[in-house]
């Protein structure tokens, strides 16, 4: 399970540490792609072959279908991080969630997103009231 806020930074060649507590566990190769509000999401190989599978199995002639697996998969980009744990974000995806240098990781339970810092303070902050706000109907049964 992916918890917490990390803040690294981009170098100059698009490189970014993931964060130490999750090296062992993402070792063994991420994928790297789109995600939804401008950030990107990091999942690990196997974690993304499932939802692949899951995708394979949907209906493609459903048009929601379609749609989610061509922003998904075209812009995916896997890799085995380096010695030193980082990895190197294209600069597609790179421009597609505004990174330049300051980023944060943070853990989505199965996955990491990285946002820009500064979009990632203002998603919170916009936030904020909806969290405190979520009525049973968001979580039945679970809180």
């Amino acid at each position: 399970m992916f918890l917490g806020t990390h803040a690294p930074r981009l170098d100059d060649k698009g490189r970014l540490f993931l964060p130490a507590k999750y090296r062992d566990e993402l070792a063994g190769g991420v994928v790297i792609t789109q995600g939804q509000e401008r950030c990107l999401y990091v999942f690990p190989r196997d974690e993304f072959a499932r939802i692949a599978d899951g995708l394979r199995a949907a209906p493609v002639t459903a048009k929601s279908v379609r749609d989610y697996s061509r922003m998904l998969f075209a812009g995916a980009s896997d890799q085995i991080p380096d010695k030193q744990g980082r990895i190197t974000v294209p600069p597609a995806l790179r421009r597609y969630a505004g990174l330049d240098r300051d980023c944060a990781v943070i853990g989505m339970n199965t996955r990491l997103e990285i946002w820009d810092s500064q979009a990632w303070e203002h998603y919170q902050a916009e936030q904020e009231d909806a969290f405190a706000a979520a009525a049973e109907e968001v979580l039945p049964g679970i809180l």
